[in-house]
């Protein structure tokens, strides 16, 4: 997306958009700014980066292509395991239509196994 302003530099890439079954997927580079403060010497991925992750693919793989969605909401999250420099994150988002808003359920690993569980609340941007 041109001129976003984000924690996270690095693409989130969607192998499957829209849908109930969509993955989207993102390269932790060494590089990327967040690391440069958080936990010098022991580097973590922040926990609000992992949401910026989800977002950012949910909002490209959204069931509703071509309307203006936004995070209203975050309904849970849970962190289960430390993100490092160099690790891919993947993500599985399931939709769930509520009637005006959607909730996108998102389980999030790396390669050693479960990274963070999360539901965000979209609506539209011009609804109240």
């Amino acid at each position: 997306m041109a001129g976003r302003c984000g924690p996270v530099l690095a693409p989130v890439v969607v192998d499957r958009a829209a849908g109930p079954d969509t993955l989207i997927t993102l390269d932790v580079e060494p590089r990327e700014p967040v690391f440069r403060g958080h936990y010098p010497g022991f580097p973590i991925f922040p926990g609000v980066c992992i949401v910026d992750f989800v977002e950012r693919g949910a909002l490209e793989a959204h069931p509703e292509p071509g309307r203006q969605w936004r995070v209203c909401g975050v309904d849970k999250v849970r962190f289960s395991d430390p993100v490092r420099p160099g690790d891919r994150l993947t993500a599985q988002l399931n939709w769930l239509d509520d009637g005006g808003s959607w909730r996108c359920a998102a389980t999030v690993a790396t390669d050693r196994g479960p990274a963070a569980r999360l539901t965000l609340v979209f609506t539209e941007r011009d609804a109240a």
